[in-house]
C-alpha cells in the first residue's frame, strides 16, 4: 500500500491571520452600535407614545450627574440634531452642598458638549441631615426640596418641560413600592402635570432598561458623579424592592418585561377601585362583554404588543421620533 500523499499548503502571512484584539475591537463596536440604536429606538418610542416633545419646546434636562441623566442628555442630544422639528435643550444641575462635591465636572462636561446649562447652588444638605435623623432615610425630604427648586427653575428659563432621567427598572420598583408600603396601585407615569400645575414633567428613558443605561455610560465613559446622600443608604426600600425584581427576572426571564407590558394595559373593570370604574350602577345588558369575567378561561392571557403606542395622525414630531432610530 502506497503511503498517503502530503499535499503542501502554503505558508499563511501571519500578518493575514486575525488579529485577536483587532476581532474583539470590532465585535466591542458592533455591540455599541446595537446598543445605541436600541437607546434612539426606545426613547424615540416612548417620546412619540405620550407626545412628550412638541414643536418649540424647552426641555429642562435635570442633570444628577449619575448615569441615568448623563444618558439622557446624550440621546436627546443626538435626536435634537436629527430632528425635523425645533426644540431646545436646557441642562439643570442642583449643587445640594454635599461634602466633597466635585463642582467642576459637570460645567466642563457640559461645556464640551456645548449645551447650554445652569447650576443651581442651594444647601439642601444641611437641611436634610439636620431635619432627618441618623439612621433614617432621607429621599422623601431631600426630593420634596429639590422637586420645589427644579419648578422654580423651569419658570425662570422658561422651560416648556422638565425632563428626569427615571428608567423602566424605577418604573417597576414604584409600582410595587407603592403596592407594598403605600397601599395602591399607582406608578412612576411617563409624562404628568407638576405638583403645583405649571409644569409637564416628562420621562423619555421610561422604556429603557438600567443595565442598557449602564453599558451605555462605561463606553461614552460619562463623568460619573455618585450620589453620597441618598445612594449610600442601604436601608432603603426601593433597594430591597430592587433586588426582589432582579432575583424574579434570573428566576423567570422576560417576567420583568411581561410586568412592564401590564403597566400599559390596565382593566378597572377586573380590580376593585369603585372611582375608576362604575360598579354600583353596573347592569346586565343581554349583550355579549368583550372584557367580560375570563378569570377561569382556560386559555393563558396573551400580552399585547409591547408598547402598542399612541399615535397622533398628522403630528409630524411624533411620527419623527418614532422613525428616529430607522435612518441608521
Amino acid at each position: 500500500m502506497n503511503a498517503p500523499v502530503e499535499i503542501a499548503r502554503p505558508a499563511v502571512p501571519e500578518a493575514a491571520l486575525p488579529a485577536p484584539r483587532h476581532a474583539d475591537a470590532m465585535r466591542a463596536a458592533r455591540e455599541a452600535n446595537k446598543l445605541s440604536k436600541r437607546l434612539h429606538r426606545l426613547m424615540g418610542q416612548a417620546i412619540a407614545d405620550f407626545n412628550m416633545i412638541e414643536p418649540g419646546d424647552t426641555v429642562m434636562v435635570c442633570m444628577s450627574g449619575g448615569k441615568d441623566s448623563h444618558v439622557m442628555l446624550d440621546i436627546l442630544l443626538s435626536l435634537r440634531e436629527r430632528a425635523p422639528v425645533d426644540f431646545d435643550l436646557v441642562a439643570v444641575n442642583l449643587d445640594q452642598k454635599q461634602p466633597g462635591f466635585p463642582a467642576h465636572v459637570l460645567p466642563d462636561y457640559l461645556q464640551s458638549r456645548g449645551v447650554r446649562f445652569h447650576i443651581e447652588e442651594q444647601d439642601t444638605y444641611s437641611i436634610v441631615k439636620r431635619v432627618i435623623p441618623e439612621g433614617k432615610t432621607m429621599c422623601s425630604l431631600c426630593s420634596r426640596l429639590r422637586r420645589g427648586i427644579l419648578y422654580r427653575l423651569a419658570g425662570e428659563l422658561g422651560a416648556t418641560k422638565i425632563a428626569l432621567g427615571h428608567h423602566r427598572d424605577d418604573i417597576l420598583q414604584t409600582f410595587f413600592l407603592n403596592m407594598f408600603h403605600g397601599g395602591q396601585l399607582k406608578g412612576m407615569p411617563p409624562k404628568l402635570v407638576s405638583d403645583d400645575g405649571r409644569h409637564i414633567v416628562i420621562r423619555p428613558l421610561a422604556y429603557v432598561e438600567e443595565a442598557d443605561l449602564q453599558r451605555w455610560a462605561d463606553i461614552r465613559a460619562f463623568p460619573i458623579i455618585p450620589c453620597t446622600l441618598c445612594g449610600s443608604q442601604e436601608n432603603l426600600q426601593r433597594k430591597q424592592v430592587a433586588a426582589m425584581l432582579r432575583e424574579w427576572d434570573k428566576r423567570h426571564p422576560g417576567r420583568l418585561e411581561t410586568m412592564f407590558t401590564a403597566l400599559t394595559k390596565v382593566v378597572p373593570s377586573h380590580l376593585m377601585d369603585r372611582t375608576a370604574y362604575p360598579f354600583t350602577t353596573l347592569r346586565a345588558r343581554g349583550e355579549p362583554e368583550p372584557s367580560g369575567d375570563i378569570a377561569f378561561d382556560d386559555e393563558p392571557c396573551v400580552p399585547p404588543a409591547h408598547h402598542p403606542g399612541l399615535e397622533r395622525e398628522g403630528a409630524a414630531v411624533v411620527q419623527w421620533f418614532k422613525d428616529a432610530a430607522a435612518d441608521d
